[in-house]
């Protein structure tokens, strides 16, 4: 034996001769022997997945302390501590704690992806080595081990086949296309062809559906294509954050460089005024305190939790908490096709027998469903023909139907599996055949005759032979066909129409299968399989597709309303994704699929430059979709992307938004994903989305609350300084009003109702900020608005009351104000009662709450103490909450201006 330098990962096997595999592995015909297994071992290590490094939770504990908004917290805190206000220190580190807490118990779940893959390969494979065959751990296996395969077994390493009896495997997880793929051990004629297509090679992590096969393993371990697409979802992480995180890193720098333009002004006017150095510091520093709204943290954190429960009832369950809110950035959604957009499951669409075309209905492997004529008036299910054709789809078959968890399933060949379907929906059942149609003998399907046939005993004591396979094969070993007259022999016109047919359906993408029977047959076990082939009698047509989901048409029409582009990627043939992707609306009636060999022509910046003007991408592979994801994202789109394979687990891994179907989905593509659709549905994702935009409108509209009113303190303040006043509120005042008038409502707009007109805008820009520049217009008319009511007070009552009472009116006036705009700031185009005072109960609540406690902390000596306030008579407060009115009442009228300057 030759010695073996070792197969290259990405080496193209299907395209070279078995002779030519075989010197390349230094394979020979009894198997290795031990002693070269063991030398091989230990040259190329196991046949398993490698991990990838897993998460310390301390480093998730850390990470929720890397906003910048959370460090100026961390400062104001230990500022006012130096400073003895030890309340205002012990709220904001408790705020801070808190916000941790809730975001490392969202997030904390390790990286299990190299795991799941693990799970999905075979424990136990045989091979022969020594010239017998054994039972080894699928880890020991090595290139140039031969593998003993049947139906049933899960492939243990990538190998190329060396002999194939009627085999089929399916490769759904790995390649997207939903039927069993035939295999067969010749060469193939050319060596850029699809993963898909590779038809005489089997890869680790696939299951062989029917048939058996000896195959020569040419790849292990992370060489396999499962080990590439593993490599690949390592690489594709994302570490740039999300849209939020990125706008709120951003609005952080901001706030920290208006925090001390802020610190510097008040101290330069400070000083023109001739005040005391170390108290213009201390007034400094405080209004630098008060410029942070203590409760953004806790308030978006909260708002994402809340979100994550909303979107749980809608069966879009969340893994990572930030993501939440990009959904509602998403701009392009990368769907799969198998699984996701369809059902995941062949199903008979259209049946032919006897000069009559029928119409099934029902999707997947269960009986609900029913078998019409195409043209009204026809005959019912039982008629001849039909019967027959029912008999041969669910007698010539090697599948069976099996119910879990309230799910059918096809357990075998997914092609058989449909068949069996469409037979129970016209009540030929297996068992019932058993019984009366016993099997006699079968000739399995082979792909070079591309025919099944199975010999069963009638009822009346003979024996009948039921075949099926590709329809032009058939037609040519056909000599009578059945009509509603009965059996007739086959004139070139009924062969015209048939062919005329099966092209029309291939045409719709259907799969096409004929059925064909042999009466009389005497002796099963003497005749030859040629004999029994020949001389049939043509039944009739099965046609079938995996069909698109029935609500998928309605979300991807709403997904184009809300501005949001939606591609399709499959590792399925073009014909297919295109009848798919036209009956869903995403692609126009001539339009086109990009393949993966074409992808493989293009350079990453060609596709960047291309990628917006394909809608079908088919016959990809994992590296593919992963590849039309980063294209996307290289344009500043924010990419969702969705499926339940393996193949798109390094794709999820790599887009902003990853999302695994949580039915058909694998282990390895949920442990890749951000967010998991627990039914299945396209339209949950969907939903998810809106939430996702409700959720960064709550957030919006709650960090526009807290700012205004931050924004008119400091004004208030700094107008005391700069017209040589008292300061108007005292540091209590400021803690109050931050944490409690302003963070209560703050929570409840947080959670507030998503605008039933969300899903009628564009999506947000990448790039967009959240204080852009209407935002910070809209804040400092607020403040002004806030701060010169509350100074009018100010000064009003130092004209005529105490100190004391000018700061209690002041602050009275304060809160009123705050709390009343809180209503106003649920939209920015609507007004209060367009939008009803009372659709978020919560938020009626907490403010008249609010308002309770504050006029009464007027009338409670303790309370009043406390808060440094004098009392105050009922008189008094009414006054002041109506002046308090007037902030609110200006910016309403501003928004019915502009709704009339609209209409105009």
């Amino acid at each position: 034996m030759s010695e073996f330098a070792g197969p290259s990962p990405r080496v193209e096997w299907h395209a070279l001769n078995l002779e030519s595999v075989q010197a390349r592995v230094g394979a020979v015909a009894e198997g290795l022997s031990d002693e070269e297994v063991a030398k091989r071992l230990h040259r190329f290590g196991p046949n398993e997945l490698k991990d990838s490094e897993p998460v310390n939770p301390w480093a998730i504990l850390a990470s929720q302390f890397g906003s910048l908004i959370v460090w100026i917290l961390i400062a104001a805190g230990i500022v006012s501590g130096l400073f003895g206000e030890w309340i205002d220190a012990l709220a904001i580190a408790a705020i801070v704690v808190l916000n941790a807490l809730i975001g490392f118990y969202q997030e904390f779940s390790a990286e299990k992806s190299m795991a799941a893959l693990k799970r999905m390969t075979a424990p136990h494979a045989r091979v022969r080595r020594n010239g017998t065959v054994r039972d080894v751990l699928a880890r020991e296996i090595v290139p140039g081990d031969v593998l003993v395969l049947e139906a049933g077994d899960l492939v243990p390493a990538d190998a190329r086949l060396t002999k194939a009896a009627s085999l089929k495997c399916v490769e759904a997880a790995l390649t997207g296309e939903s039927d069993a793929v035939g295999k067969h051990a010749g060469d193939l004629d050319r060596e850029e062809v699809p993963l898909g297509d590779r038809k005489n090679m089997v890869f680790m992590g696939t299951s062989v559906a029917t048939g058996s096969a000896e195959a020569l393993a040419v790849a292990t371990g992370m060489a396999t294509e499962m080990g590439h697409i593993a490599g690949l979802i390592q690489k594709a992480g994302r570490d740039d954050g999300t849209p939020l995180q990125r706008r709120l890193q951003a609005f952080g720098k901001l706030l920290v460089w208006a925090s001390l333009g802020v610190v510097g002004l008040v101290f330069v006017l400070g000083l023109a005024r001739g005040m005391e150095v170390f108290e213009l510091f201390l007034t400094a520093v405080s209004l630098a305190v008060a410029a942070v709204p203590e409760g953004l943290p806790a308030v978006v954190t909260i708002s994402l939790a809340v979100g994550v429960q909303r979107m749980a009832r809608r069966r879009a369950l969340m893994r990572r908490l930030p993501t939440v809110e990009t959904l509602g950035s998403t701009s392009v959604i990368c769907t799969d096709k198998t699984g996701t957009l369809t059902v995941g499951e062949m199903t008979v669409r259209a049946l032919y027998a006897c000069d009559r075309e029928w119409e099934v209905t029902g999707e997947g492997y269960g009986p609900d469903g029913a078998i019409s004529p195409r043209t009204p008036g026809e005959a019912e299910p039982g008629a001849t023909g039909l019967s027959d054709l029912m008999l041969i789809l669910a007698g010539c078959n090697s599948a069976h139907l099996a119910q879990e968890d309230g799910r059918w399933k096809a357990i075998g060949d997914p092609t058989e599996g449909a068949l069996l379907a469409v037979a129970a929906k016209a009540r030929v059942l297996p068992a019932t055949l058993d019984t009366e149609w016993p099997r006699a003998r079968e000739f399995p399907f082979d792909s070079d005759r591309k025919m099944m046939t199975a010999i069963r005993k009638t009822p009346q004591g003979g024996f009948r032979a039921l075949v099926k396979g590709a329809p032009d094969v058939l037609l040519a070993r056909c000599t009578r066909v059945l009509t509603p007259k009965g059996v007739k022999p086959l004139t070139d016109r009924d062969r015209e129409r048939i062919s005329a047919l099966n092209a029309a359906w291939a045409g719709r993408a259907l799969r096409v299968l004929g059925a064909a029977m042999k009466e009389g047959v005497q002796d099963p076990d003497a005749p030859s399989m040629e004999e029994i082939e020949s001389d049939l009698v043509f039944v009739g047509l099965a046609g079938m597709y995996d069909p698109p989901r029935p609500e998928a048409k309605d979300a991807v029409a709403r997904c184009r309303s809300a501005g949001i582009r939606v591609v399709m990627i499959t590792g399925d043939h073009p014909r297919t994704a295109l009848a798919v992707a036209r009956e869903l609306g995403l692609a126009e009636s001539d339009g086109k699929a990009l393949t993966g060999l074409e992808l493989d022509r293009l350079s990453d910046a060609e596709l960047s430059g291309q990628v917006d003007r394909v809608a079908v991408f088919a016959r990809v592979t994992a590296e593919h979709k992963l590849r039309i994801v980063r294209a996307w994202k290289t344009r500043h789109a924010i990419v969702a992307m969705t499926g339940d394979g393996v193949n798109d687990a390094p794709a999820i891994k790599g887009a902003d938004v990853g999302i695994a179907m949580g039915k058909a989905g694998t282990e390895v593509t949920k442990e890749a994903s951000d967010m998991i659709v627990a039914d299945d549905n396209f339209a949950s994702i969907v939903a998810a989305v809106e939430e996702g935009r409700g959720i960064f409108d709550n957030i919006k509209k709650t960090l526009q609350y807290l700012l205004a009113g931050n924004a008119g303190e400091l004004l208030l303040m700094t107008a005391c300084v700069v017209c040589g006043l008292p300061m108007a509120l005292l540091p209590i005042h400021l803690l109050w009003i931050n944490l409690v008038t302003d963070g209560l409502p703050a929570l409840c707009l947080a959670t507030d109702p998503i605008d039933p007109d969300v899903m009628k805008r564009g999506p947000r820009k990448a790039g967009t900020a959240i204080a852009d520049r209407g935002f910070l217009i809209l804040m400092g008319a607020t403040g002004f608005l806030t701060a010169a009511v509350a100074f009018g007070v100010y000064v009003y009552g130092l004209r005529f009351e105490t100190l004391e009472m000018a700061r209690t009116h002041a602050f009275a006036a304060l809160v009123f104000a705050e709390l009343l705009r809180s209503f106003g700031c649920r939209s920015e185009t609507k007004t209060l009662f367009q939008v009803g005072t009372f659709t978020n109960l919560r938020l009626a609540f907490v403010v008249g709450v609010a308002f309770l406690f504050q006029v009464w902390s007027h009338h409670n000596p303790v309370l009043g103490g406390f808060l440094k306030t004098g009392m105050m008579s009922w008189s008094d407060c009414l006054m002041l909450a109506a002046v308090s009115a007037i902030p609110i009442s200006i910016l309403e009228i501003a928004k019915l201006s502009r709704q009339f300057g609209s209409v105009k």
